[in-house]
This record gives structure tokens, sequence and C-alpha cells, in this order.
């Protein structure tokens, strides 16, 4: 068994070659799409709308957003990771929109690199995620653990992503996944804040939604297929020509974003649901918010603007609420919730 410290570097090692990967390697899906072009807003040519008076502010989770917008999970524990954060973090808060950070698991094993991932100094106002695997409920991880990640960030709420794909590819990845579902209905009872869970770019269907709501998270995130290929990017992290393999075969692995949202719509009309996975600009998030979400997620986009600059993160999130706003607009829709139940959205008829 790895001692602690050695498991730290390694984790510490993983969240490098994370954000080297996915910003100099090709990892995104190839034929999986994320399922929004399918869709098709129906022009409004007479809004009968001013354009400066469009709201589309919400509130998720009971904080109010001034944009319908979640700076996804993305990274943290090693200098770069926390040079992002606070440049996410400081365009989250400028924007009144939310933020999850990456996986805290490394923050657990190495408190020295916790700052890395808390970012409330720099965003008091902001509606915050922190974040660990699911999996490591396995793995001695239970309800201190999770208190301490919540307290390193101090976070609105926990995310439990679920990413069994990823293990299974990842060298040395932890892929026992029995009982966790009791221990996250445990976990969801002792944890004084809300749970949600996400996957990492494979999607949630509709029944497992249904077992993680009975289970008492309060959240989904379904991080469908379309964007982001996890198994790609292990698939160039990879120690032997088994895992390489499996990497490229399951490359394209998933449910589309787009059928998660429709899909868990149909059988929880009530939670509180993020679309995350290849959205890539407001306009994908527009139609993943008509479909039925009630925030749209990002984090590619904000990845590669963030390892930018800090004015490319702003001017991202400017063109994504202009780019949201203008949907708005041009399909005659003053309010997020008047967007929802307009009937502007209708899905392409197949040749």
């Amino acid at each position: 068994m790895n001692t602690p410290i050695t498991q730290s570097a390694t984790t510490q090692t993983r969240k490098a070659d994370h954000i080297r990967i996915c910003l100099e390697e090709d990892v995104q899906f190839q034929q999986t799409t994320n399922g929004l072009e399918s869709y098709r807003f129906i022009h409004c040519c007479l809004p009968e709308l001013d354009r400066d008076e469009i709201d589309i502010s919400t509130t998720f989770l009971g904080k109010r957003l001034l944009a319908p917008l979640l700076i996804s999970s993305m990274t943290g524990g090693t200098q770069e990771a926390g040079i992002i954060n606070r440049r996410l973090a400081e365009a989250a808060q400028h924007y009144k929109i939310a933020m999850g950070v990456g996986s805290q698991r490394v923050a657990v094993e190495k408190p020295s690199v916790a700052d890395t991932f808390a970012v409330r100094k720099y965003a008091p106002d902001v509606l915050l995620f922190a974040n660990l695997g699911a999996v490591q409920l396995n793995y001695d991880y239970g309800l201190d653990e999770c208190l301490r990640v919540v307290d390193i960030l101090e976070a609105d709420a926990l995310i439990l992503h679920l990413n069994p794909l990823q293990e299974c590819i990842q060298p040395r990845g932890d892929t026992n996944f029995r009982g966790l579902l009791e221990k996250i209905a445990i976990l969801c009872k002792s944890l004084p804040v809300p749970v949600i869970a996400k996957e990492v770019g494979n999607g949630i269907s509709a029944a497992m939604a249904e077992k993680l709501v009975a289970a008492g998270v309060r959240a989904i995130d379904v991080a469908g297929a379309g964007g982001t290929s996890w198994a790609k990017v292990e698939s160039e992290r990879a120690e032997s020509p088994l895992q390489r393999r499996l990497g490229r075969t399951f490359a394209d692995w998933g449910l589309p974003t787009a059928d998660c949202i429709t899909s868990i719509r149909a059988v929880a009309p009530e939670i509180p649901l993020i679309a995350s996975g290849g959205l890539r600009h407001g306009l994908d998030a527009a139609k993943a918010l008509a479909l039925g979400a009630d925030i749209a997620g990002l984090a590619m986009p904000f990845l590669q603007a963030a390892a930018s600059s800090e004015a490319a993160v702003y001017d991202l999130g400017k063109v994504l609420i202009s780019e949201i706003t203008t949907v708005l607009f041009c399909t005659g829709n003053a309010t997020l919730a008047q967007l929802k139940c307009s009937g502007s959205l209708e899905r392409l008829t197949l040749p």
C-alpha cells in the first residue's frame, strides 16, 4: 500500500497532468456529441422587448445568481491550479455566477496545498461547490473528510463526483464502487450542506437520478458526454498498453448531455438540475436551460481562458451572458422562466 506521502505526491502529479493534457492534447469526444445540435430555437422577428430589460437571474440551492451559469469543477492542488482557481473565482464574483473546484482529495492528503482551493476570499458572495470523489467513501473517507473540504472552501454545497470509467482507466484507479449508494445516503443526512451528485463526462441516466434523489442528493449535475473525454485523458497518462487501449476503446462512451436533461426531468421534475458536458457557448447553455436545466456548467472554455489571462476569463463571462441574453431576446422571452415554458425550442426532424 502507498504511504500517505507517496499517495499525495501521486495525486498532485495527476492534477498537473490533467491540466496539461486537457490544454495540449485532443481529448474531446469525436463521435458522441452533447446532443444539443438536435435542437433549434424558433426565431422571433418581433420580440416586443427591450433587450436591456431582459432578466437572466435565477436562484439555485437558495442562492441568487445574476446569470444561470456554473464554472464547472476543474482543478486544484498545484501552483498553476491555484492561479487558475483565483482567476475563475474573481470572475465568478464579478458576474455573480456559481463555481465549483476540482477534486479536493489532494488537499486532504496534503494540507499544504489546500490554499489552491480556498477561493472564498476572492468570491465572498458566490455559490461555491466543494468536491470529492464518491468512491473515496469506500477508501477510508467519511463525514470528517467531507466536512474538511467544505470548510477549506467555505462551500455552500458538496459535489460528490461519480467516475467509474475514469477510475477503470486511471493508473491505480479506485474501482470498488460497491455499497456507495447507502454511504451517500448516510452522508446526505449528516452533512450540514447539500450534496450534489455529478458525473465527469459520461452522463447520469434517469434511473440513476431517481436512486440518487431517493438517497437524499439535493441536486444533480448530469455532466454528459460530448465534451472532454476523461477516458482519453487517462489514456494519455497510461502506464501500460492495456490502459492506453481501454482509454481509446471507451473514448466516446456515455450519455449525451441533452438526453440526460430530458430523461431526468421526466422522472424528477423538481430536482435542481445542472447541465454540463460539452457546452461551449451561451447558445448551448440556453438550449440546456430550455430543455429543463436550472443552470449550465462549462469547464473547458473557462480552463482555456484562465490558463491564458485574467482578462480572458472576464471576456468569456461577458460573452456567455450576452449570448444567453440574445437567445431570450430573439425568442421573445423576457426571463428564464418564460424561456422554459415558451415552446421556443424545437427538436429537428432527421431526414
